[in-house]
């Protein structure tokens, strides 16, 4: 029998199991584990399952599995979490992590963790809803008309306050969510988008508020990020 060490953690209720694997071998990563750890009543239970792996240029490198075993290229709240696991080891004011097609940057802030997620690209835009791409590609609804596609994540702002955007979440791969790291700067994106220049952004998911700044070109996602349990898990 076999025990594969884990950690727990959630931003605003997206909660994730960590695996790492940058000084010990890791079980071959397929869908079925990833699942089987995902799963709520006979596994750990998680939206995504973030794997640490070792990296010459970086800090880590980073893998993100969602909870039917496809693979992720982004996950802005789960850099937050590896972000903050990796500066509370180095003691270092900021930490690389790489991922499928960026590098990204972590720090310490008064309130949390702020991860400079690299560029987000607009790929299309109509009166109902604009398309972002951020290493994941998330459609953001400011009016929900037709069918939601299944092949990106869904962004659903129901209404806006100035600053403050109020979204629902739909992620590829893991279904409803509380919140969405990625998809709050693709939220942030969307509407500077549509406003014609960028300015800092509250955004409200149903798990809690995040701040979104930065420009297109170098998106800024922070917040608060909690540690909620370690242990074994038996393979």
């Amino acid at each position: 029998m076999r025990f594969l060490p884990f950690r727990k953690m959630h931003a605003q209720g997206n909660d994730f199991v960590i695996l790492d694997g940058r000084n010990c071998e890791l079980p071959e990563l397929d869908a079925e584990l990833m699942v089987s750890l995902a799963d709520r009543r006979t596994g750990i239970g998680c939206d995504q399952v973030l794997v640490l792996l070792a990296d010459d240029g970086c800090d880590a490198a980073l893998r993100i599995f969602n909870n039917d075993g496809s693979e992720a290229g982004n996950c802005g709240n789960g850099l937050r979490c590896i972000g903050s696991l990796l500066l509370g080891e180095s003691g270092t004011e900021s930490t690389s992590i790489r991922l499928r097609d960026r590098i990204v940057r972590a720090e310490h802030i008064e309130n949390g963790v702020r991860v400079h997620m690299g560029k987000a690209r607009v790929t299309d835009s109509t009166g109902a809803h604009v398309d972002i791409d951020i290493g994941n590609t998330h459609r953001v609804f400011f009016e929900a008309i037709g069918d939601f596609p299944d092949d990106r994540n869904v962004e659903i702002v129901s209404g806006q306050v100035a600053d403050d955007a109020f979204v629902d979440i739909i992620e590829r791969g893991a279904g409803r969510t509380p919140s969405c790291g990625s998809g709050a700067c693709a939220t942030a994106v969307a509407i500077w988008h549509q406003d014609g220049h960028a300015r800092p952004q509250h955004i409200h998911m149903p798990g809690g508020m995040v701040t979104v700044s930065g420009t297109p070109d170098d998106v800024r996602l922070e917040g608060p990020v909690s540690f909620v349990f370690a242990g074994e898990f038996c393979l």
